[in-house]
């Protein structure tokens, strides 16, 4: 089984048309809601989704991770990390599931920087993904492209050995820091990125390195 795992936050306006639209690529889709204000758990389920509800907001992190144990319960071979907000694109994922299979690699991270079909923020270009980049490389020690993008593919192997303890954002840099140490093999794909008004800011990446930080040192 092929799954999709969409973590979810107030994101009625559109997670009914990325369920569909992912419904054409893999055999299931699992929405995790995160404690939604809004009805992102209603148009989930009236979009086809089996839908996983957090009683409390936890962070996509813990969405992620609440995925994957369902996952594992389920036999699923393949699972496929795919943001609820309409960013990414489903037209990637079938190649990136025939690219990691035929690298017979553990993990794909999709990349923004593969290719020229996402037209990125200067500012977070320029000054949050470079330095994203250095806060992966120090805490993960992975050499990617693109160390913060939520497009992923995970095999059944790499299922069992990654558990996501970062509940928030830094989620992304522990899952190649992860990698590295299970000595799991990996590919970088590139997939394509739609900008809304909306997204990651400065007080975010801040939150993400304390996260990091903390988790690193603190037990």
């Amino acid at each position: 089984m092929f799954l999709a795992i969409v973590p979810a936050y107030n994101e009625e306006k559109r997670i009914g048309s990325v369920v569909q639209s992912l419904f054409e690529h893999v055999d299931k889709v699992l929405v995790v809601d995160d404690c939604s204000e809004d009805n992102t758990f209603e148009e989930s389920k009236k979009a086809g989704a089996v839908v996983l509800h957090h009683k409390i907001n936890c962070g996509q992190g813990a969405a992620l991770e609440t995925g994957h144990e369902y996952a594992r319960r389920n036999k699923a071979e393949y699972v496929l990390h795919f943001d609820g907000d309409g960013q990414f694109d489903t037209n990637d994922i079938i190649p990136a599931l025939q690219k990691i299979k035929e690298k017979k690699a553990d993990v794909l991270l999709g990349s923004r920087f593969l290719d020229n079909r996402s037209k990125i923020p200067w500012f977070k270009k320029y000054i949050l993904l470079p330095v994203a980049q250095q806060v992966g490389r120090v805490f993960g020690g992975l050499k990617l492209t693109d160390a913060h993008n939520g497009f992923r593919i995970l095999n059944i192997n790499a299922l069992k050995k990654i558990r996501i303890t970062q509940d928030r954002m830094a989620h992304a840099s522990q899952i190649p820091e992860l990698i590295q140490k299970y000595n799991l093999n990996y590919v970088e794909f590139p997939v394509k990125v739609t900008y809304h008004e909306y997204g990651q800011c400065t007080v975010g990446g801040l939150r993400i390195m304390r996260d990091l930080i903390i988790g690193k040192f603190i037990k």
